[in-house]
């Protein structure tokens, strides 16, 4: 995460939320890398399955807002950093923003992205 955050800061896109979630891809969230998660009781319930087979991984959720014209640069820096062409790199979705306001002062529109 944190050459994530330093590679988007020196791309001059300073700005996001992480947070942890929990999640599975095609991979259905099999493997030996759950074995914290399971010993939590609060969260067993969500990771158990069938078997007693992990179903969700402990994963980060990065949302990053930005205007059109830097839309790319984000893509390219999050991929650079995060690529290890092994399965759970993690997916990209592109979505419209229709706008944005800081409600502090009020302010609309692509000026409160910067």
């Amino acid at each position: 995460m944190n050459e994530t955050k330093i590679a988007l800061s020196d791309a001059g896109l300073p700005s996001f939320t992480a947070m942890g979630v929990l999640g599975r891809g095609k991979g259905r969230g099999l493997g030996p890398t759950f074995q914290d998660t399971l010993n939590d009781p609060n969260k067993k319930s969500l990771l158990s399955g069938p078997g007693e087979m992990p179903r969700l991984k402990s994963k980060r959720c990065i949302t990053l807002v930005v205007t059109d014209d830097k839309k790319d640069l984000a893509i390219e820096t999050i991929i650079k950093v995060n690529q290890t062409q092994n399965s759970g790199d993690g997916k990209i979705f592109v979505i419209e923003a229709i706008d944005s306001v800081t409600v502090r002062t009020g302010d609309k529109g692509d000026i409160t992205l910067d």
